[in-house]
């Protein structure tokens, strides 16, 4: 048999070999035999419990799980090594151990989630009094709810959406007037503001105080601009919220 018959015939065995032998893992096993014995044990159960750990864990947490007289640290690097560049890979930081997905398989598990946010009961009555009070001032919300109005209050509902600035009162100073947007018609399924509950559907839903006067009646907005009020100029789309005094806190 000539050497080139013969270094074809040794690499053809290599391939066979590289195609057929066991993976890191087996090998690390494989290799505990004889007196390695508690080395196999160990390496298992060190990866059972870095597999159901809710945490991750120490050397010497593992230390006190695995037979006496094992070295911990030749364990784990053989774990370390034998699940390296796999889907799932053992790491260490900060002196603690933890199995994780590979970095580069991150984008497989990202997700845009929206995270629902309740309204507090402040914001609701705000709401409330801009929805059936438009076109409405600030100081205006604050007389009729009988309160302060706090500076986050009408931020967030300007900022989700459901409250827009209107125009600007004929009077002195010149308020921001506020009503609701077209996105506050659709979250509550309303085709126009004609649509708002008036006092029969409130009474039959029980959300009425008893007590109010039976000439009370609700009030019923306009989309239209009032004829104290004028259109807000290009550029004032989003005035500043007045800074509340002493930065009072609104109570919920």
């Amino acid at each position: 048999m000539n050497d080139n018959v013969k270094s074809g015939v040794a690499e053809t065995f290599r391939k066979l070999e590289q195609a057929f032998s066991p993976d890191p893992l087996e090998q690390a096993v494989a290799r505990a035999k004889g007196d390695e014995a508690p080395f196999a044990a160990a390496l298992r159960a060190a990866e059972a419990l870095l597999f159901v750990a809710g945490d991750t864990l120490s050397a010497e947490d593992i230390a006190e799980k695995l037979p006496a007289g094992v070295d911990v640290a030749a364990v784990l690097t053989s774990l370390r090594d034998a699940y390296a560049g796999r889907g799932v890979e053992l790491v260490q930081a900060a002196g603690q151990w933890r199995f994780q997905t590979a970095p580069d398989l991150a984008p497989l598990f990202s997700e845009i989630r929206e995270q629902p946010r309740r309204l507090s009961k402040a914001a609701l009555e705000c709401l409330a009094v801009i929805a059936y009070h438009q076109p409405v001032t600030r100081a205006e919300v604050e007389d009729i709810r009988g309160v302060a109005l706090s500076r986050g209050t009408l931020d967030h509902l300007l900022e989700i959406g459901w409250v827009r600035p209107r125009g600007r009162r004929r009077t002195p100073g010149r308020p921001v007037t506020y009503g609701t947007t077209e996105r506050f018609l659709s979250q509550f399924g309303l085709a126009s503001l004609d649509d708002l509950p008036g006092k029969e559907d409130l009474n039959a839903a029980g959300v009425l105080d008893a007590r109010l006067p039976p000439t009370f009646e609700t009030p019923r907005p306009s989309g239209a601009l009032a004829d104290d009020e004028d259109p807000l100029e290009p550029g004032d789309e989003a005035p500043d919220f007045f800074v509340d005094h002493l930065g009072e806190r609104e109570p919920d």
